[in-house]
């Protein structure tokens, strides 16, 4: 059985629970072909944003699968060098021109970050620490993220948008934004899977209406750590049920009420992703207890990344070092 549970967001707004993530899809043709292949198979909400820099490819594949935009959750976001609120529309206009739509179903804010202003996506230079490495260059000029919330509220007045939200808010940025205005964000797009479950979050999130979307389900492997697919017990569970180890994460985070955006370019696999299985008791809860003997882990970490970004988002050990935190 396929998935077709759609989430209704806190304007009304219907959103399918499945979708395809497009982060990591880079190789020339690649995002279109997952798009398209994936639209054919099913899955009707998209997820993209203009850092991935494959945006044209998506629409493409939007537009190659023969399904009516109509019929498309399509969402993106904007990225951290378009924070201050009189370059925020245009940014998302540039969306529109490379995804080849008239509107989005969602836009988010991809970060409660804001970057160098300009052309250039992450301007970068050295760092001052005498390694030679790099670092994005971060607007400390810019005003407070609930100054760029309130020009996304003005969007959703354009037509342009269906629903806006926010990605890797924590609670603390999330206040930011209630103190500054009465529209909750629809959306909180997160880093969520069994090694990281920020049940803190997660309950705050209940309480507000904000609608959880589970990024990077499947862990990942950009860090050099093991992604949460490749434990032995998911390996174990999924043996059990007859199901692959992605199937039963992503039959986890829809367990726990997320949207969740698996990423794939591999049609089989895009395909067995959009099998729905559902978790029994003892099962669910085998992979909820995974952080009692594999311990707590968020494989995203802007600090550590290589340009580095010099902010604390999180509250992470790996981040004390930075030298400011989100204002």
């Amino acid at each position: 059985m396929s998935f077709n549970n759609y989430i209704t967001l806190n304007n009304g707004v219907k959103m399918p629970q499945i979708g395809l993530g497009t982060w990591q899809s880079t190789k020339p043709g690649e995002a279109e072909r997952a798009v398209e292949s994936a639209l054919k198979g099913g899955y009707r909400h998209i997820d993209a944003a203009v850092i991935y820099g494959n945006q044209r490819e998506v629409g493409a594949g939007i537009k190659k699968s023969g399904i009516p935009r109509s019929d498309i959750f399509v969402v993106s976001k904007l990225w951290n060098n378009s924070h201050r609120p009189e370059v925020v529309e245009a940014d998302l206009d540039n969306t529109l021109k490379e995804l080849d739509t008239d509107y989005l179903d969602l836009y988010l804010i991809h970060w409660p970050v804001p970057f160098q202003p300009g052309p250039t996506l992450s301007a970068t230079r050295t760092r001052n620490d005498g390694s030679g490495e790099s670092e994005v260059i971060i607007d400390t000029e810019a005003p407070s993220i609930a100054e760029t919330w309130k020009a996304m509220v003005s969007l959703l007045q354009t037509g342009k948008v269906k629903a806006i939200g926010v990605s890797n808010f924590t609670i603390k940025h999330l206040e930011i934004l209630a103190k500054a205005s009465d529209v909750v964000p629809a959306v909180n797009q997160i880093e969520a899977h069994p090694l990281l479950q920020q049940d803190d979050l997660v309950a705050y999130s209940k309480e507000k209406g904000i609608h959880l979307t589970a990024y990077s389900p499947l862990g990942q492997n950009i860090t050099g750590r093991p992604p949460v697919i490749s434990h032995e017990i998911v390996a174990s569970v999924a043996s059990e049920l007859g199901a692959t180890p992605a199937q039963v994460l992503i039959a986890w985070g829809v367990a726990q009420g997320y949207s969740v955006i698996p990423k794939s370019v591999t049609p089989e696999r895009i395909q067995s992703n959009f099998k729905q299985i559902t978790l029994p008791e003892d099962a669910l809860k085998k992979i909820s207890n995974l952080p009692r003997t594999q311990g707590r882990m968020r494989y995203n970490i802007p600090f550590v990344y290589n340009p580095r970004w010099d902010i604390n988002v999180f509250d992470e050990p790996e981040e004390q070092g930075a030298s400011r935190s989100v204002w």
